[in-house]
């Protein structure tokens, strides 16, 4: 399966609250389909990382200059004709419609959704993210839910890897086909 060959051009944004699986599911996402990936927290300015490294949740001002530059990877994509699959938290849909506005073309969400429980256990276990497991909650308060808006793919985070890869490649597929993921 290759969503670039079905609907040409297509950005993949893979969001959700930290630990849910964006890097890992964005990854073969894009392995499975020959589409570059930007890993959305390399793109973060320096001020921004230190902050969350300290445990202090970044504001609407910190995240709209972040946000800028992934929605112009997304366009230098898009303009170029290739697909892209990026790696971004979107929490609200404020966010998340200012990133449909850069990509003016085709734009799809994966939402990777989990338990508070399921999510800080993820955060605990890992090794060398500046994200801490304290910012959780802060993120969980932020996080608008993208029920009910288009272009959106959910896939709970209780599966296999393998499988929430491929759920979300089908779903992203059956939508495309169908002509979902057109940016307003």
């Amino acid at each position: 399966m290759n969503l670039e060959k079905k609907a040409l051009p297509l950005a993949v944004i893979v969001m959700g609250v930290s630990g849910c699986g964006k890097s890992s599911v964005g990854e073969r996402i894009a392995a499975r389909n020959g589409m570059p990936f930007v890993e959305g927290d390399q793109l973060h300015p320096a001020a921004n990382v230190e902050k969350m490294a300290q445990g202090i949740p970044l504001t609407d001002e910190d995240r709209l200059p972040w946000l800028d530059r992934i929605g112009e990877e997304i366009k230098t994509a898009l303009n170029a004709s290739r697909g892209l699959v990026v790696s971004c938290s979107a929490l609200k849909k404020s966010y998340r419609d200012r990133l449909r506005q850069a990509a003016g073309g085709r734009l799809a969400f994966v939402f990777l959704e989990g338990s508070r429980d399921l999510l800080l256990s993820r955060m605990q276990a890992r090794q060398g993210h500046f994200m801490p497991a304290s910012l959780l909650d802060s993120q969980l308060q932020t996080l608008e839910p993208p029920t009910g808006e288009p272009g959106v793919v959910t896939v709970a985070i209780d599966g296999a890897l393998d499988d929430m890869v491929a759920l979300a490649c089908e779903e992203l597929r059956s939508a495309a086909i169908k002509g979902g993921f057109h940016a307003g």
